[in-house]
């Protein structure tokens, strides 16, 4: 068994069962993926992919047993490399971040700009996508961080710290009959189509809890993963707004009303999550600290061997998180 062909049926696997775009990502011949990985299902006496004819069409159940472990393998090799690098140029590698449109445009950038004008030599690689997706990125070690608001809590493997709060505010145009109501009731908002997230995006959830708690159910007209789309959409007529209140320019946004809905939806709180087992080189750990402060290096390293996740949870009672 080599290293080389563990890393194959990875990447095969994350490649749709598609062995030339694996060949095409690895800079390899296809012919020698399916060899090798014919040569580790000999050696093993297991099927790791079913196939139809020349196709592979599905992961066996011991490929799913066997891909776990080789994932396991690759990540810790991948943590041995981080070692070297990080006694050989304790400024220099790679950081990887997922994240949502709503925390890569509103709430990263000063981090990010900050954490590159100190850290020149480390490339920074932003990867957005659903929250399930970044969770999913962080989990499997696609990206060394998750950032976001919801689906992270599904992923054991992940040890997930709070960031920040935030709330909501809903989006009128000027002239709206909800522009002159600075405190409106649930059952004024439900009575005007919304433009609003889609579900499983930035504390959509949330909203929902809400309208549900008072027996309402809004007319949702259009949503969208993206803050700005959603606020394109109201400015046609569509709806009135809900987004996250970081998401609201002054400047560009002038010609929106925004009224503050904190007294209708509860916060919601951003984390920062990595897989459990991973090396943080000290750079890492500049980052989470730049984006929330109280994320100390000693916090996250006791996080970090925490046991299981109440025990992560139990760190963070009486922290009081910033609110943005």
């Amino acid at each position: 068994m080599k290293l080389q062909q563990l890393r194959y049926i990875w990447e095969v696997a994350h490649h749709d069962l598609n062995v030339s775009a694996t060949a095409q990502a690895l800079y390899t011949s296809q012919p020698g993926i399916s060899k090798q990985i014919r040569l580790l299902e000999d050696e093993l006496g297991v099927e790791i992919f079913a196939r139809s004819g020349k196709h592979l069409t599905r992961i066996t159940p011991a490929g799913e047993a066997i891909l776990k472990i080789a994932g396991d393998i690759l990540r810790k090799t991948e943590s041995i490399k981080q070692v070297a690098q990080e006694f050989s140029d304790e400024k220099r590698g790679s950081l990887s971040v997922a994240t949502t449109h709503t925390q890569a445009r509103y709430a990263l950038p000063g981090v990010i700009e900050s954490f590159m004008r100190r850290y020149p030599d480390v490339s920074l690689h932003m990867h957005q996508g659903t929250p399930m997706q970044i969770a999913e990125m962080a989990a499997d070690g696609t990206t060394d961080f998750a950032i976001a608001t919801e689906a992270m809590e599904h992923f054991g493997d992940l040890i997930m710290m709070p960031c920040y709060r935030w709330n909501r505010s809903i989006l009128v145009p000027k002239g709206h009959p909800l522009a002159a109501t600075p405190r409106p009731t649930l059952e004024q908002v439900a009575a005007y189509p919304l433009v609003t997230y889609v579900f499983g995006f930035t504390g959509r959830s949330k909203l929902d809890e809400a309208f549900q708690g008072q027996g309402l159910t809004p007319k949702v007209a259009f949503t969208a993963a993206d803050s700005d789309v959603i606020k394109t959409y109201v400015r046609l007529g569509v709806g009135i707004g809900i987004v996250a209140s970081m998401a609201i320019d002054p400047t560009t946004d002038s010609d929106l009303v925004a009224i503050d809905a904190s007294h209708l939806f509860a916060s919601s709180v951003t984390s920062i999550g990595f897989r459990k087992g991973t090396f943080l080189r000290s750079y890492m750990f500049d980052f989470i600290a730049t984006f929330a402060p109280h994320l100390t290096r000693d916090l996250v390293e006791v996080a970090a061997q925490s046991p299981g996740r109440q025990d992560v949870s139990d760190l963070f009672d009486g922290i009081e998180l910033p609110v943005h």
